[in-house]
């Protein structure tokens, strides 16, 4: 095949690529592990992204050649050209050839044109994104789980962990009646601490996140996380209105894979904004949209 973009949507826990033809149809996919930017800054961390671009271009090549690469990458901030380097080497591609962006700018751009509106994305962290008719990205939120990202996956996992240890601290053994609680040693693999210890201190963010399953599986019998998934959409509103409050009332996207998890997240979201704005939930595939701006939009 000739004349294909690639797109990747590199996010904390899985990296997805997609080959699309010139027009637009997805021709070929598939999936390495997890990395972000902010693995670019150690030896250890560039070897291991070598390796999952590796393994993506032994997939990519067999299916196809890509004319060109858009690239998601989570943390990407614009500064350095390590990441693209790597990819262009395991391509054989010019770097030129390659446009690494922040993964929110390709799905704000499957969303809306440059100017039209507010994407709040809500994956293992959570941020707002705003790209002005000039092609300037505006945010708020997305400062990382150790400061923030209300919202996102690791959040919810974050406050049912922290409910199900502070009730324990108070009554031993009470977590065998929470169906949220349940839930959650279930998907740990056991209830000793030990085990919640090393799940939360010794794993990739992204890893943790996925403990937000747990707790959207259990929201419909167990008002605790209920509680969580509801406060979440109110984080996600909260920095929806910080972009309206510095620049005014425009249309909003909820997106991200955390936005799926239950229903009450995005009603709840909705209940916290104004009504005279516009929301829409929309299920983006960011690695498609990518490979389509490959071909149209990065160059």
């Amino acid at each position: 095949m000739s004349n294909l973009g690639l797109g990747i949507d590199a996010g904390g826990t899985q990296t997805r690529w997609a080959l699309a033809d010139a027009a637009g149809a997805i021709v070929a996919e598939g999936s390495v592990g997890g990395m972000s930017a902010t693995q670019m800054g150690s030896a250890a961390g560039r070897d291991a992204v070598r390796g999952l671009f590796a393994m993506l271009a032994t997939q990519v090549l067999a299916a196809g050649r890509p004319l060109r690469v858009c690239a998601g990458l989570t943390g990407f901030d614009g500064v350095g050209t390590q990441a693209t380097q790597l990819l262009a080497e395991v391509l054989k591609l010019a770097p030129a050839a390659i446009s690494m962006r922040n993964d929110v700018e390709i799905a704000y751009l499957d969303s809306f044109a440059p100017g039209e509106g507010y994407l709040v994305y809500a994956g293992t962290g959570s941020i707002a994104a705003w790209i002005d008719a000039d092609g300037q990205f505006h945010r708020a939120g997305g400062r990382g789980v150790t400061l923030d990202d209300g919202g996102g996956g690791f959040w919810i996992a974050r406050e049912a962990m922290r409910h199900i240890w502070r009730m324990e601290d108070e009554q031993p053994g009470v977590w065998q009646q929470s169906a949220m609680a349940r839930a959650v040693f279930d998907q740990i693999g056991g209830s000793d601490w030990s085990l919640s210890r090393q799940f939360i201190y010794g794993q990739e963010r992204g890893a943790i996140g996925q403990l937000a399953l747990a707790v959207a599986a259990s929201a419909d019998a167990d008002p605790v996380a209920r509680n969580i998934l509801e406060r979440a959409g109110s984080e996600l509103a909260r920095i929806a209105l910080a972009l309206v409050g510095r620049y005014g009332p425009r249309p909003i996207v909820l997106g991200g894979r955390a936005a799926h998890l239950h229903p009450l997240i995005a009603q709840s979201m909705r209940a916290a904004l104004p009504a005279e704005l516009p929301v829409t939930q929309r299920h983006t595939l960011a690695h498609h949209a990518a490979a389509r701006i490959a071909l149209h939009s990065c160059h």
